[in-house]
C-alpha cells in the first residue's frame, strides 16, 4: 500500500526525538491498570508469563502486547496501550520473554528479536482455550520486529489473527544496531548494556560452564553481548549473522494480514533501512506511517494517552 500522511503534530517540547523517547520510557506513569499473571509453560522446560488485563465486557477478541529491549509487560507502554484496548472492549495478553517478569528463566537461552517460537507457543496457548475469534499483535520495537517476522516466516497462521502494529519497528536489526552506537545514543545504549549484563551475570550463576567471567568482561558494546551471548545462547554463528537471520524486513513481502508499522523520522535508534518503504508499496496489506516526529516508543498525546495507541486501536478496530 503507498505510505500512509502523518497528522502527528505533538506539543513544541515532544517535538525533540529524544525528550519523547526519554520522557515515555523514564517518567510516563500509567495508573488504574489491574494485571493478571498466567505462567505457561514451554515445550523445552521454560516458562512465559503472560499478564491479562480484560475488558469490562466479555468479549472474543484480544491483542497479545510484546514489549521492547529489556523492557517488560509492566512498562508504561504496555500497561497505556493494554488500558485504551480493555476500555475498547479488547481483552490484552501482554508477554513477559523469557527471563523478563522478575525471574530468571530455567534455561541458557532467553529472548532475542526474532524468537518467534515463543509468540507461537502463546498464540497456540490463546486459541486452546477456546475463549477468542480474533487476536491482534502489537509489538514495540524488539517487540515489533517480533510480531512482523513471525506473521512473514513460512508458518501457517491461524485463521484467527486478524491484523497487526509495530510501533517503532527495528526493521533492520543491523542498521538499527549502527545507530544505537553513535555518540548521541550513547546514554541508550549504556542503559541497555548494563540491563543485559546484570541479567547475564545471574544466568552465569546457573550455568558457570556456559559463561565466564572473562566472557562478561569483554562485553563492552551492545554488539559484544549478541557476539558474546545471544548468538552462542540461540544457535547463531555471531551477532552479525542473528542481525541478518532475525530482521523482520526480509519478511515482510510475504505477510497477507493487515499491518501497520508505526516509525518516526526523528527515532535516533532507527536508521533509513528500518523504513521499508518499498516494501510496503509492494505488499498491498502493508500500511507504513513515518510522522516526523515521536522519537522511540514516544509520541507523546494528550490525556496520558499516546499517538500511537490511538492509532493502534483505530487500525485494529478498522480491520472487524
Amino acid at each position: 500500500m503507498p505510505i500512509v500522511p502523518s497528522e502527528y503534530n505533538p506539543p513544541f517540547l515532544f517535538k525533540n526525538g529524544h525528550i519523547s523517547t526519554i520522557y515515555h520510557g523514564l517518567f510516563r506513569k500509567v495508573d488504574g491498570l489491574v494485571q493478571q499473571r498466567e505462567r505457561l509453560s514451554l515445550s523445552d522446560g521454560d516458562f512465559l508469563d503472560l499478564d491479562w488485563s480484560f475488558a469490562e465486557k466479555q468479549t472474543r477478541k484480544v491483542a497479545i502486547l510484546l514489549h521492547g529491549l529489556e523492557g517488560d509487560a509492566r512498562r508504561p507502554y504496555i500497561a497505556g496501550v493494554a488500558k485504551l484496548f480493555i476500555c475498547a472492549g479488547l481483552d490484552a495478553c501482554a508477554v513477559n520473554y523469557r527471563g523478563c517478569s522478575g525471574e530468571t528463566n530455567r534455561l541458557f537461552r532467553s529472548y532475542h528479536s526474532g524468537a518467534t517460537e515463543d509468540l507461537a507457543a502463546v498464540v497456540e496457548h490463546i486459541l486452546e482455550t477456546k475463549k477468542y475469534d480474533k487476536i491482534y499483535l502489537t509489538g514495540f520495537s524488539l517487540g515489533g520486529n517480533m510480531a512482523l517476522k513471525y506473521l512473514g516466516e513460512e508458518r501457517s497462521i491461524p485463521k484467527e489473527i486478524g491484523g497487526a502494529v509495530g510501533i517503532s519497528v527495528p526493521c533492520d536489526l543491523y542498521d538499527s544496531l549502527k545507530q544505537l552506537s553513535q555518540p548521541i545514543n550513547f546514554p541508550y545504549a549504556l542503559r541497555f548494556r548494563k540491563k543485559l549484563v546484570s541479567k547475564l551475570k545471574a544466568k552465569q550463576m546457573l550455568f558457570p560452564q556456559l559463561i565466564s567471567d572473562s566472557d562478561i568482561e569483554k562485553i563492552r558494546t551492545l554488539k559484544d553481548f549478541d557476539d558474546i551471548y545471544t548468538s552462542r545462547a540461540h544457535g547463531f554463528m555471531n551477532a552479525l549473522d542473528y542481525y541478518r537471520k532475525c530482521s523482520c524486513k526480509q519478511f515482510l513481502p510475504r505477510i497477507d494480514r493487515p499491518v501497520l508499522i508505526l516509525n518516526a523520522q526523528n527515532d535516533s535508534f532507527l536508521g533509513q533501512e528500518c523504513y521499508p518503504k518499498k516494501e510496503t508499496r509492494e505488499n498491498p496489506n502493508l500500511y507504513l506511517e513515518i510522522p516526523s516526529f515521536g522519537g522511540h516508543v514516544g509520541y507523546h498525546g494528550p490525556k496520558n494517552i499516546t499517538y500511537a495507541e490511538k492509532k493502534a486501536l483505530k487500525f485494529l478496530q478498522e480491520l472487524n
